[in-house]
């Protein structure tokens, strides 16, 4: 590298005020600030860059090593599947061969009930403000569709 001490900065500043001028030397050092702030943002932008190559390699690799686990966790279910098929088929045939009239025994599983919606408005929100000084204010404690709200609020026809 280059080393600049104080010394050679007052030389150079000398050299620059008698070869630029005076008049024009204001100008031509907030141009090279200029060109120097430039130059210090693109390297800082250039440095972020290679880190995030370098993150997004790591992420990558480590993607990699969670796939390959998953794969071997998909084969190993699979494999245990399998095995426990072939018993299940081995123990149901020796069972349905010995015993025929157990099939009369089974009972069929309770039927699941029927959705029963909770009943709650969730377009209203429950608040800590009762609701008689929210009567009391005119604030809407029911929520209108704007169809619902077009009826009610639409002028009566009179002949």
């Amino acid at each position: 590298m280059i080393d600049l001490g104080i010394s050679k900065l007052a030389m150079i500043g000398a050299v620059a005020l008698i070869v630029i001028g005076p008049e024009k030397l204001p100008r031509v050092a907030r141009t090279v600030g200029t060109l120097i702030g430039k130059a210090q943002r693109y390297v800082s932008d250039v440095k972020a860059e290679v880190n995030r190559s370098m993150e997004l390699d790591e992420l990558k690799k480590m993607k990699d090593t969670v796939e390959s686990a998953a794969k071997d966790v998909t084969q190993s279910v699979q494999s245990s599947a399998a095995d426990f098929e072939k018993t299940w088929a081995d123990a149901t045939s020796e069972a349905g061969a010995s015993d025929a009239s157990s099939v009369d025994q089974i009972s069929l599983p309770e039927p699941v009930p029927e959705y029963r919606h909770p009943g709650k408005n969730w377009r209203v929100k429950q608040g800590a403000v009762p609701a008689w000084y929210k009567a009391r204010l005119g604030v809407r404690t029911k929520a209108l569709s704007g169809a619902a709200r077009v009826a009610r609020f639409r002028p009566t026809k009179t002949y």
